[in-house]
């Protein structure tokens, strides 16, 4: 597959999701990229801004098993993953919804801390262990979590270690004006688009297949890793903001999703290499839910955002060697 067959086949999924989301052509760029690099995306927005809607429509285009969790207080490990049941006189293992291609996990931060534990395992391995014996998950094994970050009555944050396992994390802006009227004519009219399948499980793993096999200079590799190592206040190369609200920078996985995000938006626009756009256009996105912020950053209004566009200032692009 060349990178012009890549990008005409991205286009095709792109114009297949806007016949039902409207807009938020970044937000569909993004979980296009991390689908790509067969990567998590954690989705962070108020509700009714089309989250769920988004990642639904996605799983039709991409034409992959579709899998949904209701994330809910009472909800059990064995809920997700599965269970034995018995069967005549042998006990039988029953595949939970994690067992699907695309799996989305809706309010994931409802659940309590024992059940999200259960998405860690599968989300790093791609495999769950349940009763001793180890069951594979099937490929491409997509997780694609909503939350709501104004309401944190019965919520339990996510832990930084399953945020780590997040390729992106994505904040869903509400819609402009024009946008908000294509939705009222389309929700409101009683006839409701049908977006027809682009990709399928095969052709998606091939094309994360290609997109890692893109070539990068080590220039842009060692950039990608000059901007985490930024991120942590004790570093020398760390900027002023970085050191005054940080207590915890980005991990490895940081450089890794902006390398690997990067490659599939290179491919994504047509070019055969990496460029240091791709990895600036993926910065945000792979480092903001990797920041550990102080109680300086809250009382002083400081987002996660401007901490990396701090840090993105401070360390321009580089050139090759």
């Amino acid at each position: 597959m060349t990178p012009e067959e890549f990008a005409s086949l991205l286009a095709s999924a792109r114009h297949e999701v806007g016949k039902v989301i409207v807009g938020q052509s970044d937000l569909v760029d993004t979980v296009l990229i991390a689908a790509l690099c067969e990567g998590h995306v954690l989705l962070e927005g108020v509700p009714g801004l089309g989250k769920t809607k988004l990642l639904a429509t996605l799983g039709k285009v991409l034409d992959v098993a579709f899998g949904r969790v209701q994330f809910t207080p009472d909800l059990m490990p064995a809920d997700i993953l599965g269970t034995k049941v018995l069967q005549g006189t042998d006990f039988k293992f029953h595949e939970g919804p994690i067992f699907a291609n695309l799996v989305l996990a809706d309010e994931i931060n409802r659940a309590t801390p024992k059940t999200q534990s259960a998405l860690l395992e599968a989300m790093q391995e791609r495999r769950v262990t349940l009763g001793g014996e180890t069951h594979t998950l099937p490929r491409p094994f997509l997780v694609m979590a909503t939350q709501n970050p104004i309401e944190q009555e019965g919520t339990y944050p996510l832990p930084e270690a399953q945020l780590d396992r997040f390729i992106f994390k994505a904040l869903v802006p509400f819609p402009a004006a024009d946008d908000m009227l294509e939705i009222l004519r389309r929700t409101t009219a009683g006839d409701e688009a049908v977006p027809d399948p682009v990709l399928d499980g095969p052709t998606l793993q091939a094309m994360a297949r290609l997109a890692r096999d893109l070539p990068a200079g080590t220039h842009l590799l060692r950039y990608a890793a000059t901007l985490v190592e930024a991120t942590h206040p004790d570093s020398p190369i760390a900027p002023e903001m970085v050191r005054r609200y940080v207590r915890n920078g980005a991990s490895p996985r940081g450089a890794q999703a902006m390398v690997m995000g990067g490659k599939a938006a290179a491919l994504m626009d047509g070019r055969p290499n990496l460029a240091a756009e791709d990895v600036w256009r993926t910065a945000r996105m792979a480092l903001r839910h990797r920041l550990v912020l102080g109680y300086e950053a809250m009382a002083d209004g400081v987002k996660p955002d401007q901490i990396v566009e701090d840090v993105l200032g401070a360390h321009p692009a580089p050139t090759a060697d």
